[in-house]
């Protein structure tokens, strides 16, 4: 081989080394122990919402991780009536929110409302850091691995696979995207003349996605709205019994998308 072939061939060797270190993926598995999933019900016309949503958007925070907590903000519309329309509500969230509160043997649905890891918590101060320490402290029941491409214009695939290592249990696996450093100048409403600024907000939905002798792979296609920010947006999976709502695991990964 001369010299300028193995020049060539060095070459080569890099750019297939570069490529690969470069391609848009991202993949990431859940830990030993429990991640909490902290939901938030919330709405930009709910005068009482935004100091839920500032709690909501310093997790994880310096003191949690997203092996602790995985944060997510489900906007809904029923308040849209009184005077400004949220533009990141969907009724698929309002209806996931009173499903939870039947599954919590409650009555009511109302904003700010908390359910951590599908259990209805009230205080989003100590109770909730209380909460997601218990949840942290318990061994994971359930394994979930998500790997995501980027490479195609305007679509994110996400393949997801989890087992759980419970019997005898109705096993859901959700998966969504969600969106941070969101930012809207309410103009009417009870908010009316606030800047409100949003973090984790769930932008898609999938599922429930059932598992099938305990485990589920599965690929979805998240077509990428044209106003969303790519570097702002965080990949989030987790396991639910559809009885009683509670979560066995969750796991959320960043810079996904960008």
């Amino acid at each position: 081989m001369t010299d300028m072939n193995k020049l060539l061939a060095a070459l080569l060797l890099q750019l297939i080394a570069f490529a690969t270190f470069a391609a848009p993926t991202c993949a990431g598995t859940s830990g030993a122990q429990t991640t909490a999933l902290v939901e938030l019900y919330t709405s930009e016309g709910c005068s009482s919402c935004p100091p839920a949503d500032k709690w909501l958007s310093a997790l994880p925070g310096p003191n949690l991780s997203l092996r602790q907590a995985v944060p997510i903000a489900l906007h809904v519309h029923y308040w849209d009536y009184i005077g400004w329309k949220d533009p990141f509500a969907q009724p698929l969230f309002a209806e996931r929110q009173r499903w939870l509160v039947s599954a919590n043997n409650r009555r009511t649905s109302y904003t700010p409302h908390f359910f951590v890891s599908g259990a209805e918590v009230y205080d989003q101060g100590g109770k909730l850091d209380a909460t997601i320490r218990l949840i942290n402290s318990q061994p994971a029941r359930a394994d979930i691995e998500i790997r995501s491409d980027a490479s195609r214009p305007d679509v994110l695939a996400i393949h997801a696979n989890a087992s759980a290592r419970v019997t005898n249990r109705p096993l859901q696996l959700f998966l969504a995207v969600t969106e941070s450093q969101l930012v809207t100048a309410v103009k009417a409403g009870e908010n009316r003349g606030a800047t409100l600024h949003h973090a984790n907000v769930a932008r898609k939905w999938i599922g429930p996605l059932p598992l099938v002798g305990n485990k589920i792979d599965t690929v979805q296609e998240v077509t990428l709205d044209a106003g969303w920010v790519r570097k702002n947006l965080k990949v989030t999976g987790f396991v639910q019994d559809s009885r009683n709502g509670e979560v066995l695991q969750a796991l959320a990964l960043e810079n996904c998308a960008s």
